[in-house]
Parts: structure tokens; sequence; C-alpha cells
């Protein structure tokens, strides 16, 4: 029996496999999701945890990409609108419609250098530096149009004298006009993929990295690297899918020794979390002088978040971090809306992520393409290349990868996700509170905020991971902020997770509400749980 070249495991340990997946965010596991319900065998590695990079990084949202109309990137803001409901309906749980105010400000100018500004100031010079009234109404109002809505209200003006978004803003801005996006817990939403995804035979493989691989005429020799115990071995695959995020490009030269032209452009984009800045439940839409927007949205119940930046990163291996400068810059921006200025030592944690953005050439980081693109190189075992893409549009992203895959392995079955929800999201949209009660009616014992939180983070499924329980002690020690064994437990055994971040800023957010004895805690079960399991 013939042996990899790099290893001396026999090649036949695991049979071939019709799909192998590089990366483990948002692109790979809808990937994987959607190929395994087609009737694909389906294999996913991620070098770390599930989400552990861009996926658990953003701001958040599911949203159209209200600026991008700036840049005429019509087709990507219809198919992100149309897929906002879409999305809604599979996953009420983890994601949710918004309410987003934008205020208006007559006399603000703006270093915009948009195609949309261009071509204005080039008719109407007076124009230049300014998006006025008339102007983001018209944007709001293709907003409401290019896209189907059938849950999500459409636009409206306010009267920030009177409205109560007004409250918290400096007097000196009037008017605002409100619109509906979506919110999406995003590492969840990585996470439930891959569960959907296992459900359905693939085989989801965390910690693992792709070391190396041969290119043969008809299927691909995949080394890897167990990162916990360091051991290698290999699979077979007759297609291969990179979908590396940040990566794509040096797996291409690295790993798969492959010259393309194609590359991404990364761009770090930061945020800050602060204590609840105002007492309502709509987001705030912020237009900055240098042509710039940031978002203040409530976050975690108790919390305020602001972002994002945009900035080059240069190297994917380093890992992204929210500068003191871009800190300065979302303190200083947020500040010139708010009545009360947002200060530096208010801030309680800050994380920062690296979107590869297929790298079209634009001149700024804002400029860049939020479109993807998909590239089939079938010159020996075909290979797939993922360029860039966002999170709202991930599921169509994997319905258009399926269609290049279908072209290498022909056979598979029709498009099949849109309509069909995650696990937990077997539910109404407009039934998130029904849910909520009838959890806390059916377990006492629970708080308020644990039974909301439940909801929010398993939907349906919050009752298997209660289970029996008839009191707080049925569910074990008690890590603070709700947390306790049973849902560590659960985590571990459903979730991947191998560790206290993992849980605690991945898998939810719980370590804002947790002081540095409750955090090494939480890590020391976790750690011991695994190792007990692996003995």
């Amino acid at each position: 029996m013939p042996n990899h070249p790099i290893t001396d495991r026999p090649l036949m340990d695991h049979p071939i496999t019709d799909l192998f997946i590089i990366g483990g965010g948002i692109n790979g596991c809808g990937i994987a999701r959607d190929a395994a319900g087609r009737g694909l065998s389906v294999t996913l590695a991620e070098m770390n945890d599930l989400a552990s990079a861009t996926s658990s990084a953003a701001t958040k949202l599911f949203h159209g990409g209200l600026r991008y109309l700036e840049y005429f990137e019509f087709r990507l803001v219809r198919e992100a609108l149309i897929e906002r409901e879409v999305l809604l309906k599979a996953m009420p749980h983890i994601s949710w419609p918004m309410r987003f105010v934008l205020p208006f400000h007559a006399d603000m100018r703006f270093d915009n250098d948009t195609p949309t500004s261009k071509l204005l100031s080039g008719i109407m010079p007076w124009m230049k530096g300014r998006r006025p009234a008339w102007l983001i109404r018209l944007g709001l109002f293709m907003y409401d149009t290019l896209g189907k809505r059938g849950i999500l209200p459409g636009t409206r003006r306010l009267d920030l004298t009177t409205d109560a978004a007004g409250k918290p803003l400096n007097t000196k801005f009037k008017t605002a006009f409100e619109y509906s996006d979506c919110w999406v817990e995003d590492a969840r939403l990585v996470m439930l993929n891959a569960r959907d995804a296992q459900a359905r035979g693939a085989t989801i493989l965390p910690r693992t990295k792709v070391i190396a691989t041969q290119r043969l005429a008809d299927h691909w020799l995949i080394t890897l690297e167990d990162r916990d115990s360091g051991k290698t071995h290999t699979r077979r695959a007759k297609m291969l899918v990179n979908a590396g995020g940040p990566w794509v490009a040096e797996l291409l030269k690295n790993q798969l020794k492959i010259q393309s032209r194609e590359t991404v452009r990364l761009v770090r984009g930061s945020h800050i979390v602060v204590p609840r800045l105002y007492d309502h439940d709509r987001c705030y839409f912020f237009q900055g002088t240098d042509g710039r927007i940031i978002f203040a949205i409530p976050y975690e119940e108790d919390f305020t978040l602001i972002g994002t930046t945009d900035a080059d990163h240069s190297d994917a291996d380093t890992a992204p971090e929210c500068t003191e400068a871009e800190q300065d810059y979302l303190v200083r921006f947020a500040s010139e809306y708010f009545a009360k200025p947002v200060t530096r030592d208010q801030i309680v944690w800050t994380y920062s992520g690296v979107r590869p953005l297929y790298d079209d050439g634009a001149s700024s980081a804002t400029a860049a393409t939020r479109e993807y693109v998909l590239s089939l190189d079938r010159d020996a075992a075909p290979l797939l290349n993922v360029f860039g893409g966002k999170i709202t549009t991930y599921r169509k992203l994997a319905e258009a990868a399926l269609v290049k895959i279908a072209e290498a392995l022909p056979g598979t079955k029709p498009k099949w996700t849109a309509g069909v929800p995650l696990p937990g999201g077997d539910f109404p949209v407009a039934d998130v509170a029904k849910l909520q009660g009838k959890l806390a009616g059916d377990y006492a014992f629970l708080s308020p905020f644990a039974s909301r939180r439940l909801i929010r983070a398993y939907g349906t499924e919050a009752w298997k991971l209660l289970g029996d329980a008839k009191s707080a002690t049925d569910l074990g020690q008690d890590f603070g902020a709700t947390i306790t064994a049973r849902e560590l437990d659960w985590a571990i055994a459903r979730e991947w997770v191998r560790s206290g971040e993992d849980y605690l800023w991945r898998r939810t957010k719980l370590g804002l509400r947790l002081s540095e004895e409750q955090i090494v805690a939480v890590d020391e079960y976790i750690t011991n749980q695994v190792a007990s399991l692996a003995a």
C-alpha cells in the first residue's frame, strides 16, 4: 500500500472524500453545510478554533451595505438585502431585526471620494463634500426597494427634538432617518453551520492545520497536523476548496504550491465596547467628516458596541489589534454625535478582525469591493479558491460555490438551504419573546437574564441543554453570569469548545461579565473536562 511522501501513514486509512475544505470561517462552514446537504462527502479542516479569525470579529450585522450604494455595487446590495429575511427565518434565535438611526446635519462636509460624490460634484460643484438630505433619502428609498421586505419595516423620517432617539445626541442634530437591518451572533452562526454540516455527514476538524498538499490528476493528497498533539495524518479528496479567508493567498502559494495573480486585500476593522450609552434598543449610523461611517449598537444588553475602522493590514499572520490610534479615532468619532462625550477610560473591551477583500486595485481600504470572487482551477484535480465575501451573503456564496463544484463533481443534488433552519432555529421570527416565556415557565429557577440568554444562544435546543433539571443545583457548578457546568459540558460535547476563550469570547461574549478569577475557573473546568474525555 503506497504511503504519502511526507508521512508514513498509509493512504487508505481514510476513504477518499468528495470535497476537502480548508478554513473554518463562515465561508468554509457555509459551503460544507450546503455540500453535505447535497449528498457530497465533505471534510473541513480549520487550523484554530472555528470562527477564530474574521468570522468572530465583524460588526455582527446582516445588512445590505447602505454605503456600498455610493460605489454603485447594486448587485451586491440587492443580494444582501434579499438575504436578510431569508437568514432571519433560518436563525431567529441568533439574529434579529434592528432599527438604525442616521442623524442628518445639513452643514457637515465630508472628505467623500466615492463615485457618487464625484459624479454629483461634477454636475453641481457646490455639492462637493456633502451628502444632502435628498441624496440620503434616495439611497434609503433604493435600500427599501432593491430587496424584498416582508418582516422588516421601511424607512421613516424622525424629529430628533421629540423622538427618544434624539435624547442621547448632540442638540445640533434635529432630523434623522430610520431604516431596518439585522443583528447576528457571528461566531455562533459559523458554529451552527458546522454543526448542521456534521449532522448531514460532514467531518469537521478544528485545530487541524493543512501543512502540505500534493495535486494528482484525479485527486488531492492533504497532509494535516493535529495542533494539540502534533501528530500528522493524510486525507484524500477529489476536490479541494481553499476558503482560508485572510490566508487564502498564502495557502495558494505555500501549501498548494500554485502561482496566481488573484489575491485579497487585508483590511483591519476594529471595534470598542463601552458601558451602555443610552436606554433605547435602536442603533446609530454616524457619518464622519472623513467620509467614513461607524455604528453604535446595543450590545449584550448592558454595553454599546462602536465600530468599525478600515485600515490596510499587511500580514494575515500578524494578529490584528485595535490600536490606540483606532481607539482614539472611534471615541472621537462617536463623541461628535453623542451629547456626552465617549472617553477612552470607558472602554471595557476591544476586538479587531481582518477582512479579506478581493483585491480590485481600489485606492483605499474603504473603497475596496465587498464582492466575492470564486475561481475554479481544473488543470488537474479541481481546486476552488474563495476570495472575499461578507457575512450577509455567505449562504449565496455557498450556493455559487456549489455551482462551480458541480462543474467538477457532477451529479450533486439541487440547492436546498433557503428556508431550512439552523439548529435551534425552528420557530417563527416573531416568537422569540414567547419562547423565552415558555422556557422561564418550564424552568422557574432560571433568572430572567438566563432565560433570555439561553433562547438567544440555543433557541429550541435550550430544552435539550437543560434537560430534566428541577433546580439550579441540578445544573452543576455555577461559574457566574448564569454559566453552569451543564452548559459547559454541552459546549464541549457539541460545539467543539476546548478552552475558556472558545466559550467566553466566541460561543458567547460572557467574558465581559466575569472577573479574572471566574474566567480562570471556566478555563480550568473546560481544560480538565477535555483532558478527561481524551484519556
